[in-house]
C-alpha cells in the first residue's frame, strides 16, 4: 500500500470510530468478512450465511414490501438469485405473509442447502400447535430451522408466553424445529430474553446510531454481551435503523461486523439490485 492509500486508509477508520458511541470502538483488523461466510449459531449446531434475506420490510397483517411488490414468482425469484450467490438464509414470519414464497422456491433449492426462520405471536400450547402445522404447510417443509416469538414488549413475556415456549421445547425434542428464541421490541423484554435459559436465540435491533433501537446503544450493547455470556445466539435486525440510516450504510455494516457478541443479521432485501448494491460492499475489514 503506497502512502496515500494508507493516509486515505486511516482517516477512513478514524472517521468510523468518532461516528461510533462512546465506548463502542470499531475493530479494523478482525479480518475480511462476506454476507455468504458461512457462520455456526452458538450451540445449535445450525450454520447460516452471515446475512439473512430479509422478507418483511414494513411487514403487518401478512404483508410486506416484499409481497406487494415482487409477489410470490418475484420474491422467490430474488431469494434464488441470492443462495446462487451464496446467501441461503430466509428470514420470514407469519406477520409477513411470506410463507407461500418460500414454498414457491424450495421447488428449485434443497430443503437441506437453505436455513428457514419464522416468528409466531402465539402465547398458548394450542396456538402454537396450530401455528407450526399451519407454517410448515405454508412453507411445504417438515421442519423450520428457527422459530422466533415474535416482538416481544412485555418484561413478563415469559410467563405470557409459557405454553408456547413449552410447546416449541417438545417440537425442538421432536426435530420438529431445530431452535427457538424472541425477536424484543423494547428493553424490558430484552432484559428477561436475558435472563431466561429457554431462549436460545435472539433476533435484536442494533445500530451504531440507535435508530429504532429498544434503547440508547450502550445499554442494549450491554445486554446482548450478558446474552451471548450465558450462551445465547444474537442475530442482528435494523442494522439500517429501519431505513433511517441508509445514507450510512458503509458506516452500519462496519458497525455490525465489529460487534464481537454478534453471530450474523438479516436485512429486508426487496430487490436484486439492492442485494448487489450490499454484496459489493463487501469483503469487509472490520
Amino acid at each position: 500500500m503506497d502512502r496515500r492509500s494508507f493516509v486515505k486508509s486511516a482517516s477512513a477508520t478514524a472517521g468510523l470510530a468518532l461516528m461510533a458511541p462512546l465506548g463502542l470502538k470499531l475493530v479494523p483488523d478482525a479480518g475480511k468478512k462476506y454476507i455468504s461466510d458461512k457462520v455456526v449459531l452458538g450451540n445449535t449446531g445450525i450454520e447460516v450465511s452471515r446475512m439473512a434475506m430479509g422478507t418483511g420490510t414494513n411487514g403487518w397483517g401478512q404483508n410486506s414490501n416484499q409481497t406487494r411488490q415482487l409477489g410470490i414468482k418475484g420474491l422467490s425469484d430474488l431469494l434464488k438469485a441470492a443462495f446462487d450467490k451464496g446467501v441461503y438464509f430466509w428470514d420470514s414470519a407469519d406477520q409477513y405473509g411470506t410463507h407461500p414464497h418460500l414454498k414457491e422456491t424450495l421447488k428449485r433449492v434443497p430443503r437441506e442447502k437453505v436455513v428457514i426462520m419464522s416468528k409466531t405471536h402465539a402465547s398458548t400450547e394450542e396456538e402454537m400447535k396450530a401455528d407450526l402445522d399451519r407454517f410448515r404447510k405454508e412453507i411445504g417443509t417438515d421442519y423450520i430451522d428457527i422459530l422466533l416469538l415474535h416482538c416481544m414488549t412485555s418484561k413478563d413475556w415469559p410467563t405470557e408466553k409459557k405454553g408456547a415456549m413449552n410447546f416449541l421445547s417438545q417440537a425442538r425434542e421432536k426435530k420438529i424445529i431445530r431452535a427457538h428464541g424472541v425477536s424484543c421490541h423494547t428493553l424490558d423484554a430484552l432484559k428477561s430474553a436475558a435472563a431466561t435459559p429457554w431462549v436460545q436465540i435472539d433476533l435484536a435491533r442494533m445500530n451504531p446510531a440507535g435508530a429504532s433501537m429498544d434503547a440508547a446503544v450502550p445499554k442494549v450493547v450491554e445486554v446482548l454481551r450478558q446474552m451471548k455470556q450465558s450462551g445465547k445466539v444474537i442475530m442482528g435486525m435494523k442494522v439500517f435503523g429501519d431505513g433511517k440510516l441508509v445514507d450510512r450504510k458503509d458506516e452500519c455494516i462496519r458497525y455490525a461486523l465489529a460487534q464481537d457478541y454478534l453471530s450474523c443479521f438479516t436485512i429486508g432485501i426487496e430487490s436484486f439490485d439492492q442485494f448487489l448494491d450490499l454484496e459489493k460492499r463487501f469483503p469487509v475489514l472490520s
